[in-house]
């Protein structure tokens, strides 16, 4: 019976979600903040190979065992990549982090690099070794298929994209509250107009705050009902553009959209 007990318990924990060992100070400070180390502990950094160095490119996260979900637009052909999990400062080699090679990209196929407001801003990338989950490195909950998130919802964007435009890159991972913007807003004239698409979720928009460069494919994570994390967005556009303008909130690629592919993907390959 205690037997039992113990590999019940050992189950429930490797499918538990969105909730980490060392949960994230979620103040509501303006402006971005340095996140609390490991507090996001599905956030991943992909990386690529350039004159034997390794360059982070991107965010991305962990939901499963073997895959880490990023946006289309972080993916080339012609680049090789690996993924960094578990780590707070990409500077240093932190201990408890892994370094885990790509054996495998998959680009949504509606992806049109020269249309991105059509949206399909997701990518899924395979690792070369299943990596074991622990206190650092654990799993994103994904939201139900279609999930729409109301206005004014609080989420947090993570990253290790630029303080603001033009600005410095930080070392060490960053965090930054942004509100929902309902798509009726979002999409108004002096917003983003038709650039935004009901695929997609807007977030932020106060002049204070945003995603910038370097946050690509990174998550926008939202807390639930029953605490547990989920990650409702892709950091999509509006960073390329420049950061932290009024009425130009970050645009995040709606994960709820593109439950079914992702759940596909994993399965065939």
């Amino acid at each position: 019976m205690i037997r039992t007990l113990l590999l019940s318990a050992l189950v429930a924990g490797a499918l538990s979600c969105g909730v980490p060992t060392y949960p994230p100070s979620v103040t509501r400070v303006v402006g971005g903040e340095e996140a609390t180390p490991n507090s996001w502990p599905w956030q991943a950094s992909l990386l690529y190979t350039s004159n034997g160095n390794w360059h982070h490119t991107c965010g991305g996260t962990l939901i499963n065992n073997s895959w880490v979900l990023t946006a289309a637009h972080c993916i080339s052909s012609s680049r090789t990549y690996r993924v960094v999990l578990g780590r707070h400062n990409l500077d240093i080699a932190e201990s408890g982090s892994l370094a885990v090679s790509v054996s495998k990209t998959v680009v949504h196929p509606n992806w049109n690099s020269n249309q991105i407001s059509k949206g399909y801003d997701i990518a899924l990338v395979k690792l070369a070794n299943r990596v074991s989950l622990t206190d650092k490195i654990q799993l994103a909950c994904l939201p139900p298929a279609g999930t729409i998130l109301s206005n004014n919802y609080p989420c947090y964007v993570t990253g290790w994209g630029r303080l603001r435009t033009n600005g410095p890159l930080p070392d060490v991972l960053q965090q930054g509250r942004l509100l929902v913007v309902d798509y009726a807003t979002c999409s108004s004239s002096g917003w983003w107009g038709s650039s935004v698409k009901t695929s997609m979720i807007c977030a932020g928009g106060d002049g204070k705050i945003s995603s910038c460069n370097g946050d690509s494919g990174g998550p926008l994570n939202c807390q639930a009902s029953d605490g547990r994390w989920e990650v409702h967005g892709i950091v999509s556009f509006g960073s390329s553009l420049g950061c932290n303008y009024y009425h130009k909130p970050s645009v995040f690629t709606r994960v709820s959209n593109y439950i079914d592919w992702i759940n596909s993907v994993i399965a065939n390959n």
